[in-house]
């Protein structure tokens, strides 16, 4: 594949679609997230319902047993986390606000989730039954749940009307992801039916939209910042294929770096490419640093003991440095007037799946599939890698 490339770089038609293609990634305000597997799309059918989509929250702590609140284990079929806690407060009597959970959960498909809510409205919940949600469990805790509060997710999908060719594909995709993990993209569902949450948030920090409802003001400022976190990780996702895919003069000529920058990134053997002064986070969870030895946090990136951790534009403590800092200042500099109105922080860009497992059905010619993810990671990101398309064209859920 490499020396097709190099051919076609000769060609001058070529050259200028790939300028363009370089341009759209930098300043482009809206885009598709650049994919990390090489494969062609693949044919399979996804619907999000009960027996295809099914979510099971991972705590990141069991109940204590004793203290002033419940946490209830439900199981939701067809609604949300907000009408679930609705339907609870109207038959216990307890606020909206006294509820607590820690993420959302899809409104379709079949979900299982933790949310906390005081103990003096327990009795309230005796006999109780609803055709779309269950309560599976009630365990005294001494906190209310708050956002964040769980490790990850368990998932199971079933693609359906999956050829046997198809499902090789399938499979060998999900091993790859599974055996050196993904780009950690924000899904659709912050971006809104027609894709346009994160312009019309631009808008608000210009003074250019004024909106009475904080709550949308700030959700629309995130999918504003979570775009722009989705472009930065496609450069990244870029400048990791094309060290595979140019020699090495080329590559240092595409990126304007010097021959030893390029053989320090090329000659890395994981697909994501570490950079020198960018920021790195402990995985799954802990503090983040700067990437400042770089043959030492790629041996731990393999291990999966750090990985790389994007910019959340805004007002924020750390900066990366050096290469790391030259590649976010080309996505982030021209939002950096905006800092001031917005909290910054770190995401991480390189996540791990667990416990992949995948099985064929020939006869009714359905693939499943199992795994489970660090919290922040969205399920429906990695299946639009594995398939490479999108899956929910202008749909949107509530998606921890």
């Amino acid at each position: 594949m490499a020396n097709d490339t190099r051919i076609c770089l000769n060609n001058e038609f070529f050259r200028l679609n790939f300028i363009k293609l370089r341009l759209r990634l930098t300043q482009r305000p809206a885009m598709k997230n650049l994919y990390t597997l090489n494969h062609a799309p693949i044919n399979a059918h996804f619907s999000k319902n009960s027996s295809d989509f099914v979510v099971r929250e991972v705590p990141l702590y069991e109940p204590s047993n004793e203290g002033e609140h419940c946490i209830l284990l439900l199981q939701k079929k067809g609604i949300g986390t907000h009408e679930a806690l609705r339907i609870l407060s109207e038959r216990t009597g307890a606020k909206m606000r006294e509820f607590g959970y820690a993420g959302l959960k899809d409104k379709q498909g079949l979900t299982t989730q933790h949310v906390s809510m005081p103990a003096k409205f327990e009795p309230a919940l005796g006999g109780f039954s609803h055709e779309s949600l269950k309560i599976l469990s009630v365990q005294r805790h001494k906190n209310k749940l708050k956002i964040g509060h769980l490790k990850g997710n368990d998932f199971f999908i079933r693609l359906k009307k999956v050829l046997p060719p198809d499902a090789v594909k399938l499979a060998a995709a999900l091993d790859t992801l599974g055996r050196e993990g993904f780009a950690n993209y924000f899904g659709y569902q912050r971006f809104g039916k027609f894709g346009d949450n994160a312009a019309q948030g631009e808008e608000v920090l210009r003074g250019q939209r004024r909106l009475k409802n904080p709550k949308m003001r700030d959700f629309l400022i995130s999918a504003y910042q979570s775009e722009l976190f989705n472009r930065w990780l496609s450069k990244r996702v870029e400048i990791s294929k094309f060290a595979a895919e140019f020699s090495l003069g080329e590559f240092a000529k595409i990126y304007g770096l010097s021959k030893e920058e390029a053989r320090e990134i090329a000659a890395q053997p994981q697909f994501f490419k570490l950079l020198r002064g960018e920021i790195l986070g402990h995985f799954p969870h802990g503090a983040f640093f700067s990437c400042d030895d770089l043959g030492a946090e790629c041996e731990r990136f393999a291990r999966r003991e750090i990985t790389s951790a994007g910019l959340i534009v805004g007002r924020a403590k750390l900066r990366a440095s050096g290469l790391g800092g030259r590649f976010e200042d080309e996505i982030f500099t021209p939002s950096r007037e905006f800092e001031a109105q917005m909290n910054g922080s770190r995401r991480f860009a390189w996540s791990f799946m667990e416990r992949v497992q995948h099985a064929y059905d020939a006869q009714n010619a359905h693939f499943s599939f199992s795994f489970y993810l660090p919290k922040g990671s969205y399920a429906t990101v990695v299946l639009e890698e594995i398939l490479h398309r999108d899956i929910f064209e202008g749909a949107a859920t509530d998606e921890d």
